[in-house]
């Protein structure tokens, strides 16, 4: 079933990076928010990760916390430390679900949390949400 609020509307002006180790998990994100136009790229790990975000300036990105090398917590501490890349949102995905793995991401910088498995509409709900905040920072 799709959302009321993603019927007839274009969002291929906004740029997701979805960062996770597991291809799978990054094939199914791009799969599901490609349904709806965005513009969806790819990191594999968190040092790709902010590569990428210097390179691409995102609208928002889905980050899996569990990564080899940089981690997700790590990941959002460097870019809200940076000025340059501190307002862009940042959605958790991730299979960690302890209340203490939750409270650290928000306490790092996260916008919101989403507990894997990933559900489409969750997802989308949840994305349509954070670019709303980003066209009301006027972006």
């Amino acid at each position: 079933m799709i959302p009321f609020y993603a019927q007839d509307h274009d969002y291929s002006k906004y740029n997701v990076l979805a960062v996770d180790d597991i291809p799978l998990n990054l094939l199914l994100v791009q799969k599901m928010l490609s349904r709806f136009n965005f513009k969806v790229r790819t990191a594999a790990n968190g040092q790709l990760a902010l590569d990428a975000v210097a390179a691409l300036r995102p609208d928002l990105i889905l980050l899996d916390l569990m990564m080899p090398g940089i981690d997700g917590f790590e990941v959002i501490r460097r870019l809200r430390s940076n000025p340059e890349t501190a307002d862009i949102q940042i959605v958790i995905l991730s299979a960690l679900n302890s209340n203490e793995d939750i409270v650290k991401g928000f306490e790092a910088g996260a916008n919101d949390f989403i507990m894997k498995p990933i559900i489409m509409e969750k997802l989308l709900t949840c994305v349509v949400t954070q670019l709303k905040l980003v066209e009301a920072k006027g972006k």
